[in-house]
């Protein structure tokens, strides 16, 4: 992805020199980044973008996924080409660590729609704001190429709107900036819409290479990660035990992995509580009492609570505050 960038119109020329400079300043180069499929570090944008701020960086993230090809994303191309359904390109997100692991997606699944939040991994809210721009409107258009109209798919930003932006170029109305957090937004009828080129036996063959190819590049945050995917996915599963259980080991074991990655099961379990109450609340024909049950609330007060305590304002005034027309 990041060679086609180079010779795309998304980066300017003297952008490209200085990046080819870094390359070539590191031991490395287009040919063998291609060859040995490795990714381009955020580091280089932040040496070349200096002065990258949140609004450079959603315009140039627009811009680099306007320039998104299917073939620029290795190992992932096969299995996004030959997809049968909308629902199998987004399980791709599944294996994103294979290419990147610059963004972080979490899925909360409705009878009605799919929301697929976006977090990026940079440690800098400027290169944060422009992976999660690219990343998750270049799903939104690689959906078009697949599938023709998806206009009912949107992205959320939590950023805010640049002030030089055209709402008539690309992707238009499809972008809402303001949004408490990232997210994609795909409607259920969308998911099941077929793709233009299904072939069933690559895309089964091309699973189990991701799979493979993931557990190799498992990485020394992966427990934490698992212990995430964990909690967004079993609702159900709120106490270190029970959590402990699922990986068979004591919950004194679990505590000290997720100490040696720099975090605890209390603060997982809270950013995933707090992620899933902000999705649902968006969701207006959901009651706060629903979305209290759904997370495993006794009460609508205990949730409040907690929900205040976690962003300083109540249920009912987030939903107000990010009500849109």
């Amino acid at each position: 992805m990041f060679v086609q960038l180079l010779s795309s119109s998304a980066i300017d020329q003297n952008a490209v020199e200085e990046f080819r400079a870094i390359m070539a300043r590191e031991g490395t180069g287009e040919l063998t980044l291609i060859q040995t499929q490795a990714q381009a570090p955020l580091r280089w944008f932040r040496e070349v973008y200096p002065e990258l701020d949140a609004e450079q960086a959603t315009r140039l993230g627009i811009a680099c996924a306007e320039q998104a090809q299917l073939t620029s994303f290795g190992p992932m191309s096969v299995p996004l080409v030959s997809a049968g359904t909308v629902a199998e390109v987004v399980q791709l997100l599944t294996y994103l660590p294979v290419i990147t692991k610059a963004v972080t997606t979490q899925f909360d699944r409705q009878p009605e729609d799919l929301t697929i939040r976006l977090s990026g991994n940079a440690g800098e809210p400027d290169l944060d704001c422009l992976v999660v721009t690219y990343c998750g409107l270049a799903l939104m258009r690689l959906i078009d190429l697949l599938v023709g109209d998806t206009s009912e798919v949107t992205m959320h930003s939590r950023w805010p709107e640049p002030s030089v932006l055209s709402r008539e170029a690309w992707p238009g109305g499809r972008l809402v900036f303001d949004a408490p957090l990232s997210y994609l937004h795909i409607p259920a009828r969308t998911l099941h819409t077929a793709c233009r080129f299904p072939d069933p036996l690559a895309y089964e063959v091309a699973i189990t290479d991701l799979q493979q190819a993931l557990e190799r590049r498992a990485g020394p945050q992966d427990f934490t990660r698992r212990v995430r995917e964990l909690l967004d996915d079993r609702p159900g599963v709120k106490t270190i035990q029970s959590v402990a259980d699922e990986f068979s080991i004591s919950s004194s074991t679990l505590k000290r992995r997720l100490a040696a990655e720099g975090t605890s099961f209390r603060e997982l379990l809270q950013k995933s509580l707090l992620d899933r109450a902000r999705i649902r609340l968006l969701d207006r024909s959901t009651s706060v009492s629903e979305v209290a049950a759904e997370l495993g609330y006794s009460d609508v007060t205990n949730f409040s609570h907690a929900f205040k305590a976690w962003t300083g304002s109540s249920p009912s005034h987030f939903r107000r505050a990010h009500q849109h027309p």
